[in-house]
Formats: structure tokens, sequence, C-alpha cells
């Protein structure tokens, strides 16, 4: 996303590369690239607006947006879908052209989605080609403007999982994953129930997220919090209570989710340690979840959990 700065480019610029967690479903963040409606309200860098655009998420499809500068200044993005991957990736072949239909450069833009702990990792590439040595300039400000058109997309997505008037929601799901490591039972159990053992696999991934406040009083009636903050700028806060404790056999914990203020979901987990042959351990997590007012993780709690067992695989290395 291109943002003004006054300054000379090579005419051949190197491709911007960014990368976002964003905390909704895959799904979602898919979607919010599927409409005019949802575009024109993030696809533009802090102070930008997109006053007219069509979008038609098919391969072919247009998609074009008009995006006016704070200080008025129009510029169009034109060009059209050339890959559509449902809820996988996107790619698009843009013109930037100036109101009287001047071409400036080409900005070829890849939109990939996966599964992450949080929600969704969004990895946008997008590369460009300067038509007119004039406008090179131009996209000198690509990674800031493209930092804060996530922030706008992040900002979108919070909307689109507000509920909404017509009333509250509860979503159920379950799942239950297993993973056998090279660790006796007492080292599996000791990652889970000791707070510095916990602290090197119990979080968010190393660069996009920053720990805040961490405690945990491991017994029945004792509390777990976590709070920490992600690259885009939502915090993320766990807090659980322990039910039932089994020394090296079993672990009964209720925790509630929040993103920023508003409480996502509450849940029942339960693990459960046995040796697997000596010197090795399987340990089986199943939690069962209600996913609070419009927030239907769609898989991606799932999912942030067996990232966060892959952590504890490798904390048992140490």
């Amino acid at each position: 996303m291109a943002k003004t700065v006054e300054r000379s480019l090579p005419l051949e610029p190197p491709p911007v590369r960014i990368s976002r967690t964003l905390h909704a479903p895959r799904e979602l963040v898919f979607t919010a690239w599927s409409s005019a409606y949802h575009v024109k309200r993030w696809f533009a860098p802090d102070g930008f607006t997109v006053p007219q655009a069509k979008v038609e998420m098919r391969v072919g499809g247009p998609f074009e947006i008009l995006m006016r500068a704070p200080d008025g200044v129009e510029h169009w993005a034109r060009g059209k879908f050339v890959e559509v991957s449902k809820f996988d990736r996107l790619a698009l072949d843009l013109t930037v052209e100036d109101v009287k239909g001047h071409a400036l450069f080409r900005a070829y833009t890849e939109a990939n989605f996966s599964d992450t702990l949080g929600g969704t990792r969004l990895d946008v590439t997008q590369t460009y080609t300067v038509l007119d040595p004039d406008a090179a300039w131009m996209v000198t400000g690509a990674p800031q403007g493209w930092a804060e058109t996530l922030d706008n997309l992040s900002a979108e997505l919070r909307r689109m999982q507000e509920p909404s008037d017509a009333g509250r929601s509860v979503v159920h799901t379950s799942f239950t994953l297993e993973r056998t490591y090279d660790a006796p039972v007492e080292r599996v159990y000791l990652a889970l129930s000791d707070e510095a053992a916990k602290a090197k696999w119990f979080g968010g991934a190393e660069g996009q997220w920053r720990l805040m406040e961490r405690s945990m009083d491991f017994r029945v009636g004792g509390h777990e919090h976590l709070r920490g903050r992600w690259e885009s700028g939502v915090v993320s806060t766990f807090d659980a209570i322990y039910h039932d404790i089994v020394p090296n056999e079993r672990i009964v914990y209720a925790y509630e989710m929040h993103l920023d203020g508003r409480k996502i979901s509450v849940s029942l987990a339960t693990m459960q340690i046995k040796p697997a042959g000596p010197g090795r351990a399987t340990l089986k997590v199943t939690e069962q979840g209600a996913f609070l007012d419009g927030y239907d993780d769609a898989g991606s709690r799932e999912s942030g959990t067996g990232f966060l067992l892959v952590k504890l695989g490798a904390s048992l290395s140490d």
C-alpha cells in the first residue's frame, strides 16, 4: 500500500513483504478482502479514505479502488484478481493511476492466509514495476503504508466480530490432540505445572507477541494469568482456574479468553499424561469451548493449541 514520501527511488524497488497475526478466523480475514463494502473500510494507510471501490473476488474479477490522501489528492488502483484460492491465497495485478488515467506504477500483490496461534497469519508481498519515472518516489512509503493498512484491517475485523443488535450468540466446539514426547512423564508434568518451565513455551510466537503480565498459582482453586500484546496492537488475556490436579497424571482447568476488553470464549481443558515406553510420555489435551457473541473461531483455537504443543516439545529438550 503506497504512501506519499518526498524522496527519490530506484526504478526497480525491492518488493515489500509484511506479515501480521490477525485475531480472527482465516475465513473472516479472507472475507474482508472479498467485497467493496469491507475493502472501503480498511484498504488504505492511516488518514487516507477509499470513497469508491469495485471488488469481485473471482479470477479475472475487478479490484478497483479510489484512494484519497489527507490533502485531497486521489489515485486509482485498478486491476483484477489473478489467483483466488479460497481461504488460502489471493493475487492481484494492480496498476496505480492518477485521476486522469495516467499509469504510474504496477503493484503485483500477493496475500497468503494461514492458521496460527491467536488467529490468522497474513503474509503480504507487493512487487512494483515503475511505469513513470517521475512517480518512482511514491512507493518509498509502502512498508509504513502497509503496516498502517493492516492496522485498519485489524480494526475492521474487530468490527466484523462485534455482536449484532439482533442479540447474543454462543458457538460450542471441542477437540482432542495427542503428542508423544521423548521425555519422561515427570518432565512433561513439570512443563505444565511449574511457572518457569511453562513460561518457556506458553505464549505467543517470538516477534509477533510481547509479554505484559504472567502469574501462576498451581493448586486446586489456584489461578493462572497471562496477558500480552500482539504486533497488531491487540491485547489478549488468558485467565484460568485449576479444578483438579493429580500429579504426573491429570490437570483440569477452566479458562476465559479476552481480546482487548471483549470476552470471546470460556473453555474447559483437560490434560492427561501417560507413559509411552522408557523415557517417553504421551500428552492428551481435550478442550470444550463456548465461543461468544459472534466469535466463531473456525478451528483457530485447535490450531493454536497444536502450535503450543510443538513449543512444549521443543522446551523439553532444554
